[in-house]
């Protein structure tokens, strides 16, 4: 059954760097997405307090909803047709990857230096998700979304 599909793949760098989009990225667990600031050490959130780093998804009809670009939360996939927050504690599959969801992905106010002031607040309980790697995997845009 599929649930889900990827829209959009973003990385970036370094913090505050513009978001690249790719049609296809490979994922290692307990790193990220290969080449992304987290797996690289180098995110805004790149800190032992929070381990969980690896990888974030979020809604495009949110984004749509608040008038932003595909990139414009800086989450790492941007699905269509799934309610992220029902995967929460479930596995699931994307591409030759199995992930699990492991928490929602709280907005912060560094995201309004990004962006426009009152996001943080537009935003309160639907920042997304946050995803850990179990089997690693190359995902790419089109891929379906389903229970593992």
């Amino acid at each position: 059954m599929v649930a889900g599909i990827v829209e959009a793949l973003f990385t970036a760098p370094a913090a505050g760097e513009p978001m690249l989009a790719h049609r296809r990225v490979e994922l290692l667990p307990g790193i990220g997405i290969a080449g992304d600031r987290y797996a690289l050490k180098t995110g805004h959130w790149s800190d032992p307090r929070w381990p969980d780093q690896e990888l974030t998804l979020v809604e495009a009809e949110l984004l749509e909803e608040l008038g932003l670009p595909t990139d414009g939360l800086r989450r790492n996939i941007v699905t269509r047709g799934i309610q992220l927050d029902g995967l929460l504690g479930s596995e699931f599959r994307i591409g030759d990857a199995r992930l699990v969801a492991i928490r929602v992905c709280d907005p912060c106010r560094y995201i309004e230096t990004l962006t426009r002031d009152g996001l943080f607040t537009e935003l309160a309980g639907r920042g997304g998700i946050r995803a850990r790697i179990l089997e690693a995997g190359s995902i790419e845009v089109g891929d379906a979304i389903a229970p593992a």
